[in-house]
């Protein structure tokens, strides 16, 4: 409706100045002078009024220009105080600017929601600009992977985890590729995957973390378990014949031995051979029987046990072997109230194996010490940690002692890490390793 009025108003004022300089020609025509020494003051009065109209017009629309420029959206354009012909323009303005408001609003809110969203997600998030390689945007959820608090550019990794860097740096979009995580404490397996986009003429590579260290644990002991279930089966099938059989023909060659006094050497020798066999059956039985544990294990009684109560219990139990070998033994608590939900039983075991492996790791040390603490971390997980000073471990054997089946001591069965690591996955929680050769080794299980 004011659009109309505006309209009438500046069409009134066109026709207006229409006649008027038509009438100026014609008394110009007519040579009326004293007619045109009346109309000229008019004519040059409606001029400056189209010149001050345009001039108006033309302030409120750089005003205008400017406030969209600055993005400055909540300017509002007073529409009763404007002259008539400009109260339309101003409406306008106001229409466009609180369109815009909405726009803006909707983006801000989606942009919030995707950030939520990305917050939630235990997927990590990388966004950087790929020729100055700086960091635009990354989640909690890497921060927390990375166990950094930012990350500046993406060149600054290239310290931290020079390995991981590489292969970020190398990633194509679309490509999936498996790496590993070297942490201050510990390792963990991520899929890293990229996509690029541009804008601006800039061009972004954004990278998704995802962690599959529990995953991998998981499907790596199911198929170790299935694997020893097939082993011992069938080992357990083949052998227990022959140790029956074996000790069958021991009773016999006794009985023929009493009944044949004069071949009593060749009765011996076969008898021994017979012991021979039915005693390596029997230890092929108990080893196979050893590795079925490893089977047994696939529930958790969890009951809230305090941390000092379960240290106290194991330093009750080690105590004397430790005075024994003369071995400085060390608890660290600085949270006396500290609790865990666990199955106290199978945590025991696992702590004696883990301090029976450093008993063994610092025999050969002048001055012995095993350290055994716990803590919480910064994701609120409940770590002990089992450390000690002994020869320590080379790579190598670090990539394979929870392999069942691996001992790097004469006497091993390669079973007691592997139980340890089983008993940690039935917790839902992890066991870690980090060693130096000739320094020492620390344990850490994640609850």
């Amino acid at each position: 409706m004011r659009s109309k009025k505006t309209y009438w108003v500046v069409l009134g004022r066109v026709l207006l100045l229409f006649i008027t300089l038509l009438g100026f020609s014609f008394t110009l025509l007519k040579e009326l002078y004293v007619i045109d020494f009346i109309l000229v003051p008019i004519i040059i009065f409606q001029g400056v009024d189209f010149y001050r109209l345009y001039k108006k017009a033309q302030d409120e629309i750089e005003q205008f220009a400017e406030s969209v420029h600055y993005r400055d959206f909540t300017r509002h354009f007073n529409v009763k105080q404007a002259p008539v012909e400009l109260q339309s323009l101003r409406e306008g303005f106001n229409e466009i600017n609180s369109t815009f408001q909405v726009i803006s609003k909707e983006r801000e809110t989606q942009y919030l929601y995707l950030q939520k969203v990305l917050e939630l997600v235990d997927t990590g998030i990388l966004s950087y600009e790929v020729v100055s390689g700086d960091v635009i945007w990354m989640n909690e959820s890497l921060k927390k992977i990375l166990q950094v608090p930012y990350l500046k550019t993406i060149h600054s990794l290239d310290k931290r985890d020079h390995e991981l860097y590489t292969q970020i740096i190398a990633l194509t979009p679309s490509e999936r590729v498996i790496s590993t995580i070297h942490r201050e404490k510990s390792t963990l397996k991520v899929v890293l995957s990229a996509t690029a986009f541009k804008t601006d003429d800039l061009t972004f590579k954004l990278i998704a973390f995802q962690n599959v260290n529990e995953a991998l644990e998981e499907t790596e002991a199911k198929a170790w378990q299935k694997l020893l279930s097939v082993m011992t089966h069938e080992i357990m099938n083949s052998v227990a014949p022959i140790s029956s059989l074996a000790y069958t023909l021991q009773n016999r060659l006794k009985q023929l031995a009493s009944e044949m006094p004069n071949s009593s050497v060749i009765v011996e020798d076969l008898e021994l051979g017979v012991e021979t066999i039915r005693k390596r059956s029997e230890g092929l039985l108990k080893f196979t029987e050893t590795y079925r544990n490893l089977n047994k294990i696939t529930k958790a009684n969890l009951a809230k046990v305090y941390i000092s109560e379960l240290f106290e219990n194991i330093h009750r139990l080690m105590q004397p072997t430790l005075l024994q070998k003369n071995i400085e033994a060390t608890i660290i608590l600085k949270e006396p109230l500290l609790s865990v939900e666990i199955d106290g039983g199978l945590i025991e075991q696992v702590l004696i194996n883990l301090i029976l492996n450093s008993i063994d790791a610092v025999k050969s040390n002048s001055d012995p010490k095993i350290v055994l603490s716990a803590y919480t971390d910064n994701d609120n997980k409940i770590i002990i940690k089992i450390a000690d000073n002994g020869t320590g471990m080379d790579v190598e054997v670090l990539d394979k002692i929870f392999v069942p089946f691996f001992s790097t001591k004469k006497n091993g069965n390669g079973i007691g890490l592997s139980l340890c690591k089983q008993i940690m996955l039935v917790h839902k929680g992890s066991i870690t390793v980090q060693s130096i050769e000739n320094e020492g080794t620390a344990f850490y299980l994640r609850f």
